[in-house]
């Protein structure tokens, strides 16, 4: 029985990330599907994907990310006591990607479990870490955002195919002193608008038979137009809600890590929240719509440039299918 903290927090003490070595261009793209690079840059601002080999699951790439962000933060998996894995894209229905990982890693102590949030996968499950760690129950957690996004596209649909990638990322969290680390976070969903973006096959109300292929509901399926308005408004919201609950304002934002589903979101979101354009992490030139994975992806190329230093204060955002938003502000030590 872990004993309660009187007070506590909770922190990232270790990042990493992994991408696929194979990598699909725009260029690529335009020999598969009607489209052309100008078309796909002008509307999402993306060049290029990763691509997951063949053999390539996605626990095989959560397992890399989160071999990195323990050894960054000089942890052994038998002091791992929580993982827990975003993905809409697992190994499997069951069991969850997150036990696969735990027996990977030997983390023979942990409990692990899924969380499907889709793109705010990974805000989701740090949120739940915090709660665990700063309640006692968790004393140090690993967190990993993962998909394998390029099994669930239809390549001939280009209103999809175009915007995803794979990969994974992940990060390690502990405690710490109050008023360090995670300073607040906050979530929220709305399913009324549920069919903005989902993949309607394979779950129990449309079981993957020969007909339900035919029809291609095992493909991610997205209303595009329905979703612009909606992911801005929502990011921009969680965004004032995790500042406020911190007493701080955008201006005192260092860097801003949002969800890369979209340059056009990304800039109407900064905008907003009157951001400088040099305060924003951007990689979805390089890597696409990576949901769950997209924030943490980012947060460990931003490190591994060294632009995030001891003291910096991160706000990352993210929107996903469900639909599902939220939003964690952190102060790096």
């Amino acid at each position: 029985m872990i004993k309660q903290a009187k007070e506590t927090g909770a922190t990232f003490v270790g990042i990493g990330y992994y991408l696929p070595e194979k990598v699909l261009s725009n260029f690529d793209l335009e020999k598969m599907v009607d489209t052309s690079d100008e078309w796909i840059l002008t509307r999402t601002g993306i060049r290029e994907r990763r691509v997951a080999a063949e053999n390539e699951a996605s626990s095989d790439m959560a397992y890399r990310a989160a071999v990195m962000a323990m050894e960054d933060a000089g942890v052994g998996a038998e002091e791992i006591d929580t993982i827990i894995v975003g993905t809409v894209t697992p190994d499997m229905l069951f069991p969850s990607t997150a036990c696969i990982v735990q027996d990977r890693l030997g983390a023979v102590k942990a409990a692990a479990f899924d969380v499907t949030a889709a793109c705010s996968g990974f805000i989701y499950g740090v949120t739940l870490a915090q709660s665990m760690i700063t309640t006692g129950k968790s004393r140090c957690a690993l967190i990993v955002g993962v998909e394998t996004l390029s099994r669930i596209l239809d390549f001939t649909d280009r209103t999809t195919c175009v915007l995803f990638g794979d990969g994974a990322g992940a990060v390690v969290m502990k405690s710490c002193k109050p008023g360090e680390g995670i300073l607040s976070t906050f979530m929220q969903s709305d399913g009324s608008y549920a069919e903005l973006l989902y993949l309607p096959g394979g779950g129990s109300r449309s079981p993957l038979t020969p007909e339900a292929l035919e029809r291609g509901e095992q493909y991610v399926k997205m209303r595009g137009d329905g979703l612009f308005k909606y992911a801005v408004k929502a990011m921009v919201n969680a965004s004032k809600k995790v500042l406020d609950e911190a007493n701080l304002k955008s201006s005192d934002v260092d860097f801003l890590i949002p969800h890369q589903a979209n340059v056009r979101i990304i800039d109407g979101v900064r905008k907003r929240l009157r951001i400088p354009k040099k305060k924003v992490i951007v990689n979805i030139d390089r890597v696409g719509n990576t949901s769950a994975a997209s924030i943490p992806i980012a947060l460990g190329e931003a490190k591994e440039q060294g632009l995030i230093q001891k003291g910096s204060t991160i706000l990352m955002v993210g929107f996903g299918g469900g639909l599902t938003w939220g939003a964690v502000l952190l102060r790096y030590v």
